[in-house]
């Protein structure tokens, strides 16, 4: 009777098991797939309903056609592109040089590491804030040229009618706030090619420009392109820092969206900003995607 037992039995482990195996990266997926389905999918889908839906239900244009039709829009969208032009190479230029010289293992390089990952602890309005304090009148920055003896008398550096001013402050704000999330992203790539490489690359004479740009950069192509896109999303997103340090002296598309939905109590045209914003970071993603693509299928040519 026993022996019957384990006959019937004994096939039924096996594929119970692979039943299990097959299951398991569903298992492992399920907390980030709900994840994505609550906070960031449902919350799409509402907002794509509120943009587009009148009080009495009914599908209408009229809340894009009221925010394009604002007064500051179009100073939202101007000053939302020259952030992006301005901030996303600037950044990556500088993350992808603050990974090499953490990659070299030059003497002290996990200080650098350390130094480079302090802005990550940082909230955005905080870091405007922090920069508010540096160029003001009495700052840190005419604080330390005066003391140094570079300046007689305090410097105005913030200058809230001078357009050009405030941009490159935004600039050196967020790119000094948001540079360390790319440089992590690069350093993750580089300690994921194999050493082999480099040892070939020196066994040859490569100079360290070369082994750059020949072996370094073409293999770190995956991890540049995920920061590009990612670190295009979040431009799309600057608003605290711009907010901190210029105020409504120099809208932006999120900054927008934020003064519809709080001060003006409007969901609708703040879910019509947010589409757009949508719209955009797709139809960014999608160009990178393919600029990429195209570039690396006619290097393999």
């Amino acid at each position: 009777m026993s022996g019957e037992v384990a006959l019937t039995r004994g096939p039924a482990l096996p594929a119970a098991r692979r039943r299990s195996e097959d299951f398991l990266p569903i298992a492992l997926l399920l907390p980030s797939i709900t994840f994505l389905a609550l906070l960031i999918i449902v919350p799409m889908i509402q907002a794509l309903l509120l943009s587009v839906q009148a009080d009495t239900a009914e599908l209408t244009l009229e809340h894009f056609q009221r925010m394009t039709s604002d007064v500051a829009f179009s100073d939202a969208f101007r000053n939302t592109l020259v952030l992006l032009v301005l901030i996303v190479p600037l950044q990556i230029v500088l993350a992808l040089v603050m990974a090499l010289i953490i990659h070299s293992r030059i003497k002290g390089h996990a200080w650098f590491l350390y130094i480079y990952a302090i802005p990550l602890a940082i909230s955005d309005l905080a870091a405007g804030i922090l920069w508010l304090a540096v160029f003001t009148e009495r700052g840190y920055l005419n604080t330390v040229l005066q003391g140094a003896g570079v300046l007689e008398t305090p410097r105005t550096w913030l200058v809230y009618t001078d357009f050009g001013t405030l941009l490159a402050t935004v600039v050196i704000a967020e790119s000094w706030r948001a540079t360390a999330i790319v440089l992590v992203i690069l350093i993750a790539g580089l300690q994921l090619i194999p050493r082999d490489y480099f040892e070939a690359a020196d066994l040859f004479g490569a100079s360290r420009l070369r082994r750059t740009m020949h072996v370094v950069l073409p293999l770190l192509r995956p991890s540049l392109q995920s920061a590009l896109i990612i670190r295009t999303i979040f431009a799309y997103q600057t608003f605290a820092v711009v907010f901190a340090l210029a105020g409504r002296n120099m809208p932006v598309l999120y900054g927008e969206a934020y003064n519809w939905y709080s001060l003006n109590r409007n969901p609708n045209v703040a879910a019509a900003y947010a589409v757009m914003l949508l719209a955009l970071t797709i139809a960014c993603t999608i160009v990178y995607i393919r600029v990429l693509h195209v570039g690396q299928a006619e290097r393999t040519r």
